[in-house]
């Protein structure tokens, strides 16, 4: 049932919205099944990556579940460029930077994705892999800019294949460096940028149709927002994941208030521990990636392995 806040999210005498910003809206806008949804993620691919797609494929997904997964979903899809080049990428939609690395996971997630496309084939001929994150939290703290771009390079700046790559838009920066700034003087990437910064907000729906009207695939991506925002379903789908989200960050909270540190550092370790067992890190890195104690990471190895 949509909750009165949610209701008038669309302003005064206008439909109610869907907020893109949970990960299951931005999910379905790219992924229903009308052509407005593949209108809308070629151009967000294409600008995101910077390079025509001729070819969208997408990937099976499992549907959204109400539980700590559901903060993690993700949709893949393989793409062909306008040069014949083809490529895996993920995509998914992050409000809050949680209690873990998240650029460690990120760098793991892409790794994994690039594993998968690599078995493809019987040579070393994988094709590129993209990790696209909209990110409403602020990425890197000492970092000005509002889009970030990662590759594996050497100490000198020299691309060692290109084949890793993780992209993040982080809509605080966006906000921040483009609040004053008329629509016609925002590129396209910045244009989607504040499309998702600002879609949620009630007060912000006469930006957001100017935006729209502006770029063709922010124009079908809010056609299929509205469309979406009629279903009921949806609108539980999302309230459903905003108490998900406000229980879990609640229970966080009550943690750090009773000085629960063994909880988060046996949380530490056994995210190590996956990482080496599933991923095939060292534990030395896993237990400086996740601060936990390497002692401890190795005991529950060897535990695991008896």
């Amino acid at each position: 049932m949509q909750n009165n806040d949610d209701k008038k999210m669309g302003g005064q005498n206008s439909e109610p919205v869907l907020n893109p910003l949970y990960d299951p809206i931005f999910k379905g806008i790219f992924t229903q099944e009308m052509k407005e949804s593949n209108i809308a993620l070629n151009d967000f691919l294409s600008t995101m990556i910077g390079r025509k797609i001729t070819n969208i494929q997408l990937r099976p997904n499992e549907p959204a579940v109400e539980t700590r997964n559901q903060m993690q979903m993700s949709f893949d899809v393989s793409v062909t460029f306008d040069d014949g080049e083809s490529a895996d990428i993920e995509c998914q939609c992050r409000q809050k930077l949680s209690e873990y690395n998240y650029h460690v996971r990120s760098e793991v997630q892409v790794a994994q994705l690039l594993n998968n496309n690599a078995k493809k084939g019987s040579k070393w001929n994988a094709g590129k892999v993209y990790q696209i994150t909209i990110a409403n939290f602020k990425f890197e703290t000492g970092d000005n800019s509002c889009f970030a771009w990662y590759t594996m390079r050497s100490e000198t700046g020299r691309n060692l294949g290109d084949r890793l790559n993780v992209i993040i838009l982080d809509l605080v920066r966006m906000r921040e460096l483009n609040k004053d700034k008329p629509v016609k003087n925002l590129t396209n990437r910045e244009k989607w940028g504040m499309y998702f910064a600002y879609a949620g907000n009630k007060e912000k729906q006469k930006y957001i149709k100017e935006i729209a009207e502006s770029e063709e695939g922010i124009m079908a991506a809010e056609t299929v927002r509205k469309y979406m925002s009629k279903e009921e379903a949806n609108w539980f789908a999302q309230n459903s994941y905003d108490t998900f989200m406000r229980d879990y960050n609640a229970s966080l909270e009550y943690a750090e208030e009773q000085g629960l540190e063994n909880g988060k550092q046996q949380k530490a370790i056994e995210d190590a521990v996956l990482l080496v067992k599933k991923y095939n890190t060292s534990p030395e890195e896993a237990a400086k990636d996740m601060n936990a104690p390497l002692d401890k990471v190795l005991e529950m190895l060897s535990k695991s392995e008896a």
